[in-house]
């Protein structure tokens, strides 16, 4: 392994692969900060620009293309509280406040830093324990991913403000929007008055809708009253200290994040926002979560680029992508002649330690354009909201188009952002609802052919130990929670 590791490393220095996992940073960047370009979108538009390049120089690139672009969603997230990713919207509960605050530096800094040590971390486990954890992950069935999802739903205690209620109703309203399209067992339609709908309410316009939209209808409110604060803005990084203090929530959302990761399908979004949970739940001060706090960029960051090398388990033990962008990467190997699996590691052991070595060198240079890049994207803050205003609502306004290419995604956007900024207005919670979009198809769909598979029995859920395990955790969660509020009364 150490042999073939080094040779990955000489592979990876020629200066081809060095201009490609640049090239594949700045690309990444620049798709991570647009809010509704993802990294598959990005991966499968430069696919065919790599048709005659290297077979280790073009996955060098889309590699470093993918876990740029995992970073790239927290700019936007913590500068104007518009997550470039689903994965990012956790980013925005803390790093959008300490903005508001004038230390966008402080947050964008940590942003890096545990993007970076994500990845480093787990592209060290993606060598050490693909090939046994891609078997783990495909033990997975319908009973296991129902269970996933509904240890997802348990986090609406972090996630719901100060109203638990609110929070419960905010989620609710969720699934209900989940249920809208074709009905993915039976093929029936519901509730579907016109054929744009068929395919269901997409995620993009419902995430720049909640928080980019209502974000700029409570900045006109604010700037039409002309009683808006301009906070002086601070260019300054975290300091050592600071830094060190994040340590522990890196390393928690590096563990979920990879994990997450490696279960085909799961997705960087659910990944993010159980590590943001569980670092609430952790946290000697969780009543801080939501006001500016350090370990609250640091856990979902390091969760969602943790995903990129756990996405890569499968697909590179077994053939198996574990993401969409993971799935697109299958494209490329393919192209070039390659077919990933368990015969890639024997057939072409330099390319597969090339691409981890690209890896590791990836992060590394992903870290140095970051802290390099935080002076600049902090500037951004100190745009005039009346000028700032119109550029994000014409970004976002574009993102929801480019997502379907049809007006009508405009038109939804518009109207989750119209009732983002009414759900704002009344302390309702409109993170549960995005949580609930995210998880809503993969609990309904699990349940039901979970319950095909047992002829209706609920018992499968009990007899699968894994899902059994996962269900159990999520009770013992919210009971912990129950205990814990009510503690806090007393």
């Amino acid at each position: 392994m150490l042999e073939n590791l080094v040779t990955g490393f000489a592979l990876v220095a020629q200066w081809q692969n060095v201009i490609a996992i640049l090239a594949g940073s700045v690309l990444g960047y620049l798709v991570g900060a647009l809010p509704g370009l993802s990294a598959g979108m990005a991966i499968a538009l430069l696919l065919p620009f790599t048709f005659n390049m290297p077979s280790l120089t073009s996955l060098v690139l889309l590699t470093a293309l993918y876990g740029a672009a995992e970073y790239g969603g927290s700019i936007t997230a913590v500068t104007i509280n518009v997550p470039g990713e689903a994965g990012s919207t956790p980013t925005t509960f803390d790093g959008y406040p300490l903005t508001k605050k004038g230390f966008p530096a402080k947050a964008l800094g940590v942003s890096i830093v545990a993007s970076a040590y994500a990845g480093i971390l787990s592209t060290v486990a993606l060598i050490l324990i693909s090939v046994p954890l891609a078997r783990i992950a495909l033990s997975f069935g319908p009973p296991e991913y129902f269970a996933l999802g509904i240890f997802g739903l348990t986090m609406v205690a972090s996630l719901g403000g100060k109203s638990w209620i609110k929070g419960f109703i905010s989620v609710l309203f969720g699934l209900l929007i989940t249920t809208i399209g074709i009905d993915p067992i039976s093929g029936t339609s519901r509730f579907t008055f016109t054929m744009d709908l068929f395919e269901g309410i997409p995620l993009i316009p419902v995430l720049v809708g909640l928080f980019a939209i209502s974000e700029v209808l409570m900045n006109m409110e604010e700037i039409g009253q002309g009683d808006i604060v301009y906070q002086k803005i601070s260019g300054a990084l975290p300091s050592l200290r600071e830094y060190l203090g994040t340590n522990l929530a890196m390393l928690r959302g590096t563990i979920i994040g990879f994990i997450i990761g490696i279960i085909p399908g799961a997705g960087k979004a659910v990944a993010s926002f159980i590590a943001y949970s569980e670092e609430k739940r952790a946290s000697k001060h969780p009543e801080l979560f939501g006001t500016g706090v350090l370990e609250g960029v640091a856990a979902p960051e390091a969760a969602n680029n943790a995903v990129v090398s756990g996405a890569l388990v499968p697909l590179l033990a077994l053939g198996i992508p574990g993401s969409a962008a993971a799935a697109i990467l299958i494209g490329a190997f393919t192209i070039q002649g390659l077919q990933p699996g368990p015969l890639l590691f024997v057939k072409e052991p330099d390319l597969v330690y090339g691409l981890f070595a690209s890896l590791l060198v990836g992060n590394i240079a992903m870290l140095a354009m970051g802290l390099f890049g935080t002076q600049l994207w902090a500037k951004v803050v100190a745009i005039p909201k009346n000028v700032l205003t119109p550029i994000v609502l014409a970004i976002t306004l574009f993102a929801a188009y480019a997502e379907s290419n049809t007006l009508f995604s405009v038109w939804l956007a518009l109207f989750f952002g119209l009732l983002g900024y009414l759900l704002r207005k009344y302390d309702f919670p409109v993170a549960p609802i995005v949580l609930a979009v995210v998880l809503g198809e993969m609990i309904e769909t699990s349940f039901r052919r979970a319950l095909i598979l047992s002829d209706g029995s609920l018992s499968i859920f009990v007899a699968k130990p894994i899902a059994l395990a996962i269900l159990l955790l999520a009770t013992s969660s919210v009971v912990y929670q129950l205990y814990r509020g009510l503690k806090k009364r007393k």
